[in-house]
Order: C-alpha cells, then sequence, then structure tokens
C-alpha cells in the first residue's frame, strides 16, 4: 500500500511494513528522503546530550546493557547525581551546541523519595532553555503526573524490540509493562520518546514488529531513537555480530516513512558507524543524534569529529 496517502492517525499493517523492508535500497532511502523533506529541513540535525545521573546497580536483566547488576561488566554502581552537577553538565551541553538535554538513571522505577530531587533538576535544566527529557524506568500515574507538571518536555522509555522477540532480551519486565508506562507518559501530556535497539540477534520479522508497534501507537512517538547494539563483555549479548550498515539505514528509512513527522534518531552505536553509514542514514531520513564522548557508559563520536563530518556534509546542528 502507498504510504504517502496515511496519516498519523491510520495503521500500517505488517504487509505494508514488509513491503518497504522488501524495496530496492535505491528506491526505499528516495522515498524516504521525499518524506523526510516534506517534514523537515534536510541540512538539519537535532543535537541532544544524554547524562546518566545514577549508574549501574539496575535489578532488570537487559541483555544488552552493562548497569544491570545481574551481569559482570565492572561497572560500578553510584547514588543520584547532586542537581547541581547535573545543570552544570546541562550548561555546557548547550554551550557546546545540544538543544535537548536527555537525564537516564538505572531503576527499576524510580523511588518516591528521589521525585522532589528529579523534578528539581528538570525544572532548572529547562530554565536554561533547553528541551528535556528523562528515562528513570517504569512509572506510576502520580510519577508521570509529577514529571508532567515540574515541565518534563520528553520520557524515554524504548519497547527495545518486538514483541514477539521481547523475552528473548528482558525476563524482569514484560513487553505490556513498557506499553504501561508509555501510556501513562502519553497521557499526563508529556511527549514520548520511544524506539529500540537492532543488532541483538532478532531476525528481519522482528525488525519489521518493532517498527510496526511504534508506527501503530497514536499517536506515534515524537522522537524515535534507532540504535545499533554496542556489544558489551560481560552482558549475555557481548559476543553478538553488528548489524550491517545498509541494514541499519534500511531501518532508519522505513522508520522515517511510516512515522513522517517524527525527530528519527540515529542513536548508539555512531561511534562504530562509517561517515559514509552516518551519511546515508541522514540522507534516508535520520534527524536527531547524540553529541559529546558518551552515552551514558558506552563511546560516542567527539565533538570535534561530528564537527568534521557536518560540515562535510553541509549539515546544521540545531
Amino acid at each position: 500500500m502507498d504510504g504517502d496517502d496515511r496519516t498519523r492517525a491510520a495503521k500500517w499493517t505488517r504487509a505494508d511494513v514488509e513491503a518497504l523492508m522488501a524495496a530496492p535500497f535505491a528506491e526505499l532511502v528516495f522515498r524516504a528522503a521525499e518524506v523526510h523533506r516534506e517534514n523537515f529541513n534536510p541540512n538539519e540535525v537535532q543535537a541532544s546530550r544524554l547524562l546518566s545521573i545514577k549508574t549501574g546497580g539496575c535489578p532488570e536483566d537487559c541483555g544488552y546493557c552493562s548497569q544491570s547488576a545481574k551481569f559482570d561488566t565492572g561497572l560500578k554502581a553510584s547514588k543520584l547525581m547532586d542537581r547541581d552537577a547535573v545543570v552544570a553538565t546541562a550548561k555546557r551541553a548547550q554551550e557546546e551546541g545540544a538543544s535537548r538535554f536527555c537525564m537516564g538513571a538505572a531503576w527499576r522505577s524510580p523511588k518516591t523519595r528521589d521525585m522532589d530531587e528529579l523534578c528539581a533538576m528538570v525544572g532548572e535544566v529547562k530554565a536554561l532553555g533547553l528541551e528535556t527529557c528523562m528515562t528513570l524506568g517504569m512509572l506510576s500515574d502520580a510519577q508521570a503526573k509529577q514529571l508532567s507538571e515540574a515541565g518534563l518536555d520528553y520520557y524515554n522509555h524504548n519497547i527495545d524490540t518486538s514483541p514477539e522477540y521481547y523475552d528473548r532480551i528482558v525476563s524482569t519486565r514484560t513487553f505490556e509493562d513498557r506499553i504501561d508506562t508509555l501510556e501513562k507518559v502519553r497521557a499526563s501530556g508529556m511527549k514520548v520518546c520511544c524506539g529500540g535497539i537492532v543488532g541483538m540477534g532478532e531476525a528481519p520479522e522482528d525488525r519489521v514488529g518493532f517498527l510496526l508497534v511504534l508506527a501503530n501507537m497514536t499517536p506515534p512517538p515524537e522522537s524515535v531513537p534507532i540504535n545499533a547494539l554496542m556489544p558489551i563483555e560481560g552482558t549475555p549479548l557481548g559476543a553478538s555480530e553488528p548489524i550491517g550498515a545498509l541494514d541499519f539505514v534500511r531501518m532508519i528509512a522505513v522508520a522515517r516513512i511510516l512515522m513522517p513527522t517524527s525527530y528519527v534518531r540515529l542513536s548508539a552505536g555512531r561511534e562504530d558507524m562509517s561517515e559514509e553509514a552516518q551519511a546515508l542514514s541522514f540522507l534516508a531520513g535520520a534527524n536527531s543524534i547524540f553529541v559529546g564522548d558518551e552515552l551514558l557508559t558506552t563511546n560516542n563520536p567527539g565533538q570535534a569529529k561530528d564537527a568534521a563530518l557536518f560540515e562535510t556534509l553541509g549539515v546544521t546542528l540545531i
């Protein structure tokens, strides 16, 4: 079916997504680029900075994550960062060109005793003029409301993969638990940031199922991070084979067609991507990245490397 006639409220079928995934590469990227140009300036990319405000010691067993207390990755757990340190980091990120500041904590869910401090962080970072985002695990209705009232713009809670493959990656919470938190976030009035990871051993049909769930949310997430797995020694997925560059670009292109007005973020994995793979991803509709030399606990291209790439591409970070 021709996706050009779709509206955001329409529902995509599995056959629709399968057809896009099977399209000739050049045709798919061309179509995605057309959709992108209809909704965004193709020469602008949103710059976000991600900070781990509470690292390690998480009770979950997400098979890709160095921060799980269940895996021996050599990572030491830390307490919640001091608010002044978080705000100072946000200010530096803004000075270096970031327009959105994302704060992540390695929790199953935040404790009630931490909520006032988290909300204060949101308020002070937002006062700098930055968009704000947090990822803190599962939320209750009351917690989602409290964060929303504090002014949090986005809440990130990834579905990770398809519903069918999910229990191969995580056993300590269900796919439905993820959806439940996303519904609470949406009901609170915050914008949704939701995506997942490819290269975890999933089959092609799981990549279809993953994008199908995202595209059929009502509305789809305003921000869609597509991560390439960065294998971490000591985790169950530490020996995974990387996803091919063209397969990754195909994911970006299909996401752009399915979710025309969402920011599609080229997220984890850029450190290991060639400049050509990144350029193809931007051509296919990616228009958001994380800047800085670290993503929570993994490496990311630094400012100098990114500046050189975007100067070559004629792209402006916003």
